[in-house]
Order: C-alpha cells, then sequence, then structure tokens
C-alpha cells in the first residue's frame, strides 16, 4: 500500500501507515483519518478535488469500496462534499479541538463591524479588470522593470490632478511618491525625518507601533472638541506632527480652521513638517467635505492618502504628495527604488482615475454608506449611549458609561462580532485623565449589504445584554 496518488496531472500524499493515524482499525479508517487531517492542517484547501474513487484506489492500492466508504464518511462529517457527475471536494477546513487563539491566527467574525474597512464585495470588478487590460496593453515595456523610484509616472499624473480637484490638494507628478499605503508612507517619513514624532493623543495604533519599530519615538498631543491641540507642540522639540485633521480618528472632529491655520504657521516657525493622513477624507455625508490641509502650506505639509477605504486595503496603493525637500530623503528611506508596489496596479489605478470609475464608485460608496451610517444611528437610538463621528468616514465611536468597554467588547467577542475598543487607540503616555471616555468603534462600511441588518441587530443584542 502507497502513501502516494496521483491523479491526472495533481499529486496527492496521503500517509496510509496505521502508525501514524491515532485509533486506525483498518484501510479504510487509515484514509479517512489521512483526508480528515490534509483537510485540517490546510494542506486541501476549500475547492480542492478528489480523485475519482477509482483513481485513488488504484494509485494507492487498495480496493475502490474502500475509498468509497471514506469519502462517504467524510460527507457525512461535513469535511467533503460529492454530486454525480461533479466528483468529490473539500469544503470544510475548520479544525473543530483546535481554538484559533491556540494556533495563532485568526479567525474571520460572524459579524465584521471593525472600523477602517470599506464593502469589499461592492469592489467594482468589471471596470478593474478592464482597466487592467487597457493599462497592459498600453504598457510601454520599462512598465515591467524598476522604473523611478517614486512610482509609474501614468499614476502620479493622474493623482496629481484628481487631488487637486477632489481634495484641493496642490502638487505636481514630480512631488508624488507612491507607496503600499499611508503606514507605510508613515514609516518612510519617520526614518527620513528622525524623531521624536508628535502625534494625537487618540490615534490609529498601527502609525504608532510602525513607529515605535524604526526606534522613533512618539510624542503625543491632547485632543478636544476643536481637533488636536496644537498649542502643545510649542512645547515640544519634535521635527514633524500626525494629525488627522479633515475627519479625526478615531474622535470623529474636523481640526478647527484656526488650529489648521496655527499648525502650519508653527512648522514654518520652527523647520518642521506636518504630516495629513486624510483619513475618511472622501466620505463626506452632512455638509461640504473638509479640504486638506496641505493646500495651506505645501512646502511644509506632507499629504498621504491611499485606496484602502475606498477600494480595497489589499489593493495595497497609497500615496504622498510631498514637499520638493522631503522627495529625496524619503527615496532615500525607501532604498531608492520603487518595489513596493507593483507596475501594473498603479498602471491600473491610473486608468481608473483618468475614466472616471474612481469617481463613480466614490459617490455611489458615498450614498451606500449614508443610508447604513443613518439606519445605525437609528437602530442605537433607544440605548443610553452617545454617538460621535457621524459627518463623515465609515465608523462611528460609541461612548460608553465608565467601565462599560470591557463588558461590550468580551460580550461582543461571545456572540461573534468585532468590534475596536477606544482605549486601543489612545496613546499609552497621554497621561491619566478622568475624563478619558470608555467606548467603542464601530465600522458600518465593512459588511456586504445582506449582512448589515443582522450585523447591526446582534450589536444592539449585545449592548441591551450590557444594561445599556
Amino acid at each position: 500500500m502507497t502513501s502516494w496518488a496521483n491523479s491526472g496531472s495533481r499529486d496527492l500524499h496521503l500517509d496510509l501507515r496505521g502508525s501514524l493515524v491515532p485509533g486506525a482499525r483498518g484501510t479504510k479508517d487509515a484514509l479517512s483519518a489521512a483526508l480528515r487531517e490534509a483537510a485540517r492542517s490546510g494542506r486541501l484547501t476549500p475547492g480542492t478535488m478528489l480523485p475519482p474513487s477509482r483513481t485513488l484506489a488504484s494509485d494507492l492500492g487498495v480496493a475502490r469500496n474502500t475509498v468509497a466508504e471514506a469519502y462517504a464518511e467524510l460527507v457525512a462529517e461535513g469535511w467533503l462534499a460529492s454530486r454525480q457527475g461533479a466528483g468529490t471536494w473539500v469544503v470544510n477546513t475548520v479544525r473543530p479541538d483546535v481554538t484559533p487563539r491556540s494556533r495563532g491566527i485568526r479567525v474571520a467574525p460572524v459579524h465584521n463591524l471593525m472600523p477602517g474597512s470599506p464593502d469589499v464585495s461592492e469592489f467594482p470588478r468589471s471596470q478593474w479588470v478592464a482597466c487592467t487590460r487597457r493599462a497592459l496593453a498600453h504598457a510601454p515595456s520599462d512598465a515591467l522593470r524598476m522604473g523611478d523610484p517614486r512610482g509609474r509616472p501614468e499614476l502620479r499624473h493622474a493623482l496629481a490632478g484628481y487631488l487637486a480637484r477632489a481634495r484641493g490638494v496642490r502638487t505636481s507628478p514630480e512631488s508624488l511618491v507612491i507607496c503600499s499605503g499611508v503606514r507605510q508612507g508613515v514609516e518612510l517619513l519617520a526614518r527620513a525625518l528622525g524623531g521624536p514624532i508628535a502625534v494625537e493623543s487618540y490615534g490609529l495604533f498601527l502609525f504608532r507601533e510602525a513607529i515605535a519599530a524604526l526606534g522613533v519615538p512618539t510624542v503625543p498631543i491632547g485632543v478636544d472638541d476643536d481637533g488636536a491641540v496644537v498649542d502643545e507642540l510649542d512645547r515640544l522639540d519634535v521635527p514633524a506632527v500626525l494629525l488627522t485633521p479633515a475627519h479625526h480618528n478615531p474622535l470623529g472632529m474636523p481640526l478647527h480652521s484656526s488650529r489648521r491655520t496655527a499648525v502650519v504657521e508653527w512648522a514654518q516657525r520652527t523647520g518642521g513638517f506636518v504630516l495629513d493622513d486624510d483619513y475618511d477624507g472622501e466620505f463626506r455625508y452632512d455638509r461640504q467635505p473638509v479640504g486638506a490641509l496641505q493646500p495651506l502650506r505645501p512646502e511644509k505639509v506632507a499629504y498621504l492618502g491611499s485606496t484602502s477605504k475606498s477600494l480595497s486595503p489589499s489593493l495595497r496603493l497609497g500615496w504622498m504628495a510631498l514637499p520638493d525637500a522631503l522627495v529625496d530623503p524619503v527615496i532615500d528611506a525607501a532604498g531608492g527604488q520603487q518595489f513596493s508596489v507593483d507596475a501594473i496596479a498603479q498602471l491600473t489605478l491610473a486608468e481608473f482615475l483618468v475614466g472616471g470609475y474612481y469617481d463613480r464608485h466614490i459617490r455611489r460608496m458615498r450614498a451606500r454608506y449614508r443610508r447604513r451610517r443613518d439606519a445605525l444611528v437609528s437602530a442605537l437610538s433607544p440605548f443610553e449611549i452617545g454617538i460621535g463621528g457621524l459627518a463623515a468616514g465609515v465608523s462611528v465611536l460609541l461612548t460608553l458609561p465608565d467601565g462599560a468597554e470591557a463588558e461590550v467588547l468580551h460580550r461582543a467577542g461571545a456572540a461573534g462580532i468585532a468590534l475596536q475598543g477606544l482605549s486601543l487607540m489612545r496613546h499609552p503616555d497621554a497621561g491619566a485623565d478622568h475624563s478619558d471616555p470608555d467606548g467603542v468603534i464601530v465600522g458600518f462600511a465593512a459588511p456586504a449589504e445582506h449582512a448589515f441588518a443582522p450585523a447591526v441587530s446582534a450589536l444592539c443584542d449585545v449592548l441591551r445584554a450590557s444594561g445599556l
């Protein structure tokens, strides 16, 4: 009896030696256990077609009925599926006796209400494919080599026009640098500028961790109803401050106009730079969009944006509109080459922008997300919670009574709901302040359309069970 099966052009390794299959009492048990373990371990992924029973029996040197019985047993257990004329295939690779924590992996929640993610089921696939075809058809040969370290010129030209029109950014293709997302842009700027870097006392912890991993410390400045308290920069010796001025992450307010002016004057006066993370800038619902901070002083503000919330985070497409003085230092920090984003994706996004597909997608999703936001707010109205960050973005902040954050997160986890606690966003060096609220951040964009209402209902059940 062999351990290898060769079905057509596919090799399938199955260990049928009884000593390695605990509890196996015969060939059928050994084969069932081997197939089950191959699925559990991930070697056989969902959708993998298995050899016909006659073929597998011949390859393994066992009776055909043995294979048929093993297949039938695993179909009954839910590991395999089978249909006359279609064959037998793997449908289940979830190991029931090992928890996600013990394996060190993450399992998708039943209800995904994590902030910062779009509804990827609405990704404009057909338009993206058409743009990829056009991009490849017209791409010069040098597009398939390592080119300009700033990124493909086609994308930089398209972005310069789009950002000027949609966000008011004053830049040129020569001052734009393509990166794999805002996080990488922050890392490159931290490498180029050194530290410490000032950050908002509440902000995306991933950026703090990325900066800290470079050995660059971060120093928090306060946040109030008018946004970041930029006057605190005067007491700090920092080369830069990272802000979310259009829509604060996660508290939701825009930076007050007087503070927008004050922070660029600070940069001009001290020689520092402002890093303008245009978080959720394209999704504004109730008022006119708040423009980017960068146009106030382009030579002192580095503007950062990406497609992570507008299209998909897996595209890994971001950009930096840099002051001229930072272009070369950032390129040097990146190693002098453009290797973080593949050229075909850049060319495709350029076609997507020039063809107007990006604008149409943003308008369509803005209307959809506004309807979802309104439905979420309506569903939450009976509860004794605060709701903030409503004017823009793809998430809202629910402020809770003191001590309620941990209970809500615990109950949400037990119910299969992915949320984010507000405390995770608080800088560890922000200092003790009894006014710091408990809260959770609810992303209303992430679920597919059919999954949104059940997710909101499950969230309401959690808040009800938490006594809110």
